[in-house]
């Protein structure tokens, strides 16, 4: 078996569901969410000194949870869903590790057809409204490694790699056989500066992995 691991935003899809939380707020902190966002996956500030600050000032709602897992779907990166369909044909194991939410994930992960997902739980009140997150490994630097150790662990796979377009992606690095930053939506000088593979999009991507869509 291979083992390939995805981040979500800004790679299996064009939006950053934090940012999209955030929108219901207006232009002003929609804007303040994206510079949080930007300056964490650039590697200028660590995940979790800004993590609870995004939340604290977006609030989500569990409707508005909803309204972005749509737009994950409705946004959906070009190639990705026939890509992951290959994969899983040929043998692989797909797994999304994220530091996005898993409410609004879930729904684009079931359209993908990937049944496993790392990522963050929120959890609201009866109304409906924000009430916490629970801090799992993705909530700060050095998460996205732990959990693939865990899945290497767990699977033992003969080959691995790993797919995102911010730091926290590169963090795993040399711990799976291949790593491959993703430019398609945000290139991050960071990434792209130091990562041993660089694509624009998932039929790139595709060839690396020798995989035909």
């Amino acid at each position: 078996m291979k083992l390939i691991c995805f981040d979500c935003d800004s790679t299996l899809s064009q939006i950053e569901g934090v940012d999209e939380l955030a929108a219901v707020h207006g232009d002003r902190v929609k804007q303040q969410i994206i510079d949080l966002t930007n300056q964490a996956m650039s590697g200028e500030i660590a995940i979790e000194e800004i993590f609870a600050k995004r939340l604290d000032l977006i609030q989500p709602t569990e409707d508005y949870c909803a309204k972005v897992g749509q737009l994950y779907i409705d946004k959906v990166a070009a190639g990705a869903k026939e890509l992951v369909a290959k994969l899983q044909s040929e043998g692989w194991k797909v797994v999304i590790i994220s530091g996005g939410f898993i409410q609004p994930i879930q729904p684009f992960a079931e359209y993908l057809g990937i049944d496993e997902i790392h990522a963050v739980p929120l959890h609201f009140n009866d109304d409906g409204s924000y009430q916490g997150f629970t801090a799992s490994p993705t909530t700060r630097n050095g998460g996205k490694p732990e959990i693939v150790r865990e899945l290497l662990d767990t699977y033992k796979p003969e080959f691995s790699a790993m797919v995102g377009d911010g730091v926290s992606d590169l963090e795993c690095q040399g711990l799976v056989d291949l790593f491959i930053g993703y430019g398609e939506f945000e290139k991050r000088e960071a990434v792209s500066a130091k990562a041993e593979s660089y694509v624009y999009g998932f039929a790139e991507m595709a060839k690396i992995l020798k995989i035909e869509i």
